[in-house]
């Protein structure tokens, strides 16, 4: 997963000092306008990833960061949620709210611990989870990189080596030709410039060497979405970016994005923090304390708006959204899970009904797990106490059964009011300053509510 870390709020002071409209902002709309009821052959779905999920880490990089107590881990490993031996119970779970899309990542340092030595047990494992997403009627989204890389590539460099694209195509080309066929959607390396953060951040990397990391997964992209194209005809392929701030965005789509438009099928985004001038919580990032972040629901829309204009001919994906609590506990303001949950499919069917053709949408995540150093940020849909329950029991949110309800009635039903208002002076639209983005309805209900 991902979310917006540290080096992403610094843009939040930077893009005060913006003077004018940003390129390819949202036009505030009328109204009048409706929101849209999702259309059928929309993908509804979760996620998870290895790491942060399966338990029994084998050797790779965030395996050594958490053992040698790096700066930004605050509780051990653990067992993660146990995904490896639960997953056909997360499944079911995801089977029973509606979904019909199930995001994982294959993790190549589980699948190969040493170079070029397959473990089959790993294999297996996958092809269980694959097979029983499959039984569940769902499709697969399979992610080939999520932050994570064998402790092997440690020692020879990571990403900064040119050697580890012709390794990762190698794993690639393993992974893909066993899975080939199975309808999947692929993901190369989820957040790409987030993944160079967490090495700069953990020491994986210095900031001299972090052209060549991603030059490096430039290439593998590139390559690696040919290969994909050559094993599985008909695959759709993308790479998920995480939505920051401007101007940081604006790097942040140069360093990657905008090198790869030509090697993308659909264009992954994931949301989880907005800022403007009514909401600059955003620096509560710098402590990695996100569930101190007032979410700004709106920002969604911004964020489609923003990349069906960059990429016009390209559908969208919200590959990830979410909302981190403390340690599971209400939020002070009062606003649930479920509220964050329909406040963002208003914006994104608002979106939608807008002109901006959006294929899917997944909750991050089905369970609350490790998030890059810590298990106090709880994402889940279902709720697991992993350091303190030893039976790892799955405990539903709230979210559940308004996902449950949204799914069934294909988003939320028009004439839903979002529970937080538009921000006022969003940074991703300036325009905002004088005339906030208006909700049909919205200005009179609020007021009456106070």
């Amino acid at each position: 997963m991902s979310i917006t870390r540290r080096l992403a709020v610094a843009s939040v002071v930077a893009a005060l000092t913006l003077p004018t409209v940003l390129p390819g902002a949202a036009h505030a709309s009328t109204p009048d306008v409706p929101i849209a009821p999702v259309p059928p052959g929309f993908h509804w779905g979760v996620a998870t990833a290895g790491f942060q999920s399966e338990g029994a880490a084998p050797d790779s990089n965030w395996r050594r960061y958490v053992d040698a107590r790096a700066e930004t881990v605050h509780d051990p490993y653990a067992n993660a949620t146990d995904f490896r031996n639960r997953y056909a119970e997360d499944i079911a779970l995801a089977k029973d709210l509606g979904v019909n899309t199930f995001r994982v990542s294959l993790e190549w340092p589980r699948i190969e611990p040493r170079p070029g030595e397959i473990d089959q047990e790993a294999l297996a494992l996958y092809d269980g989870m694959v097979r029983e997403i499959k039984a569940a009627g769902m499709t697969p989204m399979l992610t080939l990189t999520h932050f994570t890389h064998p402790g092997w590539i440690v020692d020879r460099g990571g990403w900064t080596n040119a050697s580890t694209v012709s390794s990762w195509l190698s794993f690639a080309r393993l992974v893909v030709s066993r899975y080939a066929g199975q309808g999947a959607l692929w993901i190369t390396f989820n957040e790409p410039t987030v993944y160079r953060s967490f090495e700069e951040r953990n020491g994986g990397l210095n900031v001299f060497q972090s052209d060549a990391m991603m030059r490096n997964l430039v290439s593998a992209h590139r390559q690696g979405y040919d290969l994909i194209h050559e094993l599985d005809p008909g695959a759709r392929v993308s790479s998920n970016l995480a939505v920051k701030p401007p101007p940081l965005q604006w790097f942040d789509d140069a360093a990657f994005i905008d090198k790869v438009k030509d090697k993308l099928d659909f264009v992954g985004v994931d949301y989880y923090y907005g800022a403007s001038l009514d909401n600059l919580t955003a620096i509560h990032g710098l402590t990695d304390e996100f569930w101190r972040i007032d979410p700004q629901p709106d920002g969604l829309y911004y964020a489609l708006k923003t990349y069906q204009r960059k990429f016009p001919g390209l559908p969208l994906y919200v590959v990830e959204n979410g909302m981190p609590t403390d340690n599971g506990q209400p939020r002070p303001d009062g606003y649930t899970r479920a509220d964050h949950l329909r406040d963002h499919l208003y914006w994104l069917q608002r979106a939608m009904a807008e002109g901006v053709n959006v294929m899917g949408y997944n909750y991050w995540s089905i369970t609350d797990n490790y998030e890059w150093g810590s298990y106090r940020p709880r994402f889940g849909l279902y709720t697991v106490d992993a350091l303190t329950d030893p039976s790892l029991t799955r405990r539903p949110t709230d979210a559940v059964p308004a996902y449950r309800e949204a799914i069934a009635g294909h988003g939320v039903p028009e004439g839903y009011l979002p529970k937080r208002r538009p921000a006022w002076c969003a940074l991703a639209d300036l325009r905002t300053c004088f005339a906030p983005l208006p909700v049909a309805a919205g200005a009179k209900a609020w007021a009456e509510a106070g």
